[in-house]
């Protein structure tokens, strides 16, 4: 369907960014599209909730983001929370979320235009909390320096019904991952983790990792947790650096929710979003994360291409062992028609297979 109103999230501290801002307006302008920048690295402002910073830029069904991957989930955090689009223009280093290059962002925007731009859905999760997440206010400037006025704690969702011991459902959505995380470089967190409502293990860790398959190249990866593929739903749990001999990722199915008590004698602990800051908790406090109802959906100009992209972007070589033999073909597909069986699988399309 025609793209109706654009919302612009631009990193400003990036030339390329502010160049390819100028090719957006122009190209809205000549559409009569109206464009909105939502500026969300401000250092003298207030920042909003997802869903009040999308009303703020009229409730766009479109949001550009000109950037590298943090751009994009700070693009996200709010189209998420009226179902726009997100398209991703990379600017950055890693790119695992951005797509088009700067040079292609016309086309791009013609071709979202145009109803001709495939749309790719992603998991995200939610929070349930045993009371909403705070930074208090003597430690938001220490906590943030640096980094701009810290994101709003979470709020209790608008249909929020008595939670009977379940706790308040959070407003919040994570394409990345949740992290909980020490505060005092000499206090490690403790929490006992749940999956399914069962105790797993109580973990004494510089962090606890909760993340989507799209997160499992992130924070999770840094930590030697797996790389999950993004087309699928899976709860990705990973301790950093744990004081235990069980320190491996377990991956939960995306219907079994995964709860993290911090423990009474555990440290004062952060909760981070996708990367943002949240709030605080403390010792006998609990969060919940578990898959969302809501998904983001981005913008793909081309099937999305994610093995060779973790090839690239990951410098994967290939083992010595293998130097005397021909080179491996970028593809493996026939150039040819596709079996009955094979039929319903994610394969290249023809072409790149020449």
């Amino acid at each position: 369907m025609p793209v109706h109103r654009v919302g612009l999230v631009v990193h400003q501290g990036r030339g390329a960014a502010r160049d390819a801002a100028r090719a957006v307006h122009a190209w809205c302008a000549a559409h009569d599209v109206p464009c909105t920048e939502i500026d969300v690295w401000s250092q003298d402002r207030r920042r909003g909730s997802g869903r009040d910073e999308a009303h703020a830029a009229g409730d766009p069904d479109l949001v550009v983001t000109l950037g590298g991957d943090g751009t994009f989930l700070r693009g996200a955090r709010i189209a998420v929370k009226t179902g726009a689009s997100v398209l991703g223009v990379d600017l950055g280093k890693v790119g695992f979320l951005t797509e088009v290059p700067a040079c292609d962002i016309t086309a791009a925007l013609d071709a979202v235009h145009a109803d001709h731009a495939p749309v790719e859905e992603r998991m995200t999760l939610t929070m349930r909390a045993s009371r909403p997440p705070e930074v208090p206010a003597e430690m938001e400037a220490f906590l943030c320096y640096g980094r701009g006025p810290a994101l709003p704690s979470p709020q209790v969702r608008p249909e929020h019904t008595a939670g009977n011991g379940w706790g308040l459902p959070l407003d919040v959505n994570a394409l990345n991952d949740v992290v909980v995380e020490k505060l005092a470089r000499d206090r490690q967190v403790s929490a006992g983790v749940y999956i399914s409502g069962r105790l797993l293990a109580a973990y004494s860790a510089d962090a606890l990792v909760v993340a989507t398959p799209t997160g499992s190249t992130a924070y999770s990866f840094s930590a030697g947790g797996p790389v999950l593929s993004p087309h699928m739903d899976a709860v990705v749990f990973t301790p950093i650096a744990a004081h235990m001999t069980f320190n491996r990722t377990v991956v939960a199915a995306p219907d079994e929710p995964i709860a993290l008590r911090i423990l009474p004698h555990s440290g004062r602990a952060a909760v981070s979003i996708d990367g943002q800051l949240r709030g605080i908790i403390d010792p006998g406090d609990w969060i919940g994360v578990y898959r969302a109802p809501q998904r983001v959906r981005l913008i793909r100009l081309h099937p999305t291409d994610f093995y060779g992209r973790l090839r690239d972007r990951f410098r994967l070589t290939d083992a010595p062992a293998t130097a005397t033999d021909p080179e491996s073909a970028p593809f493996f597909r026939p150039d040819s028609a596709v079996p009955p069986d094979l039929a319903g699988l994610r394969l290249p399309p023809p072409t790149a297979a020449r």
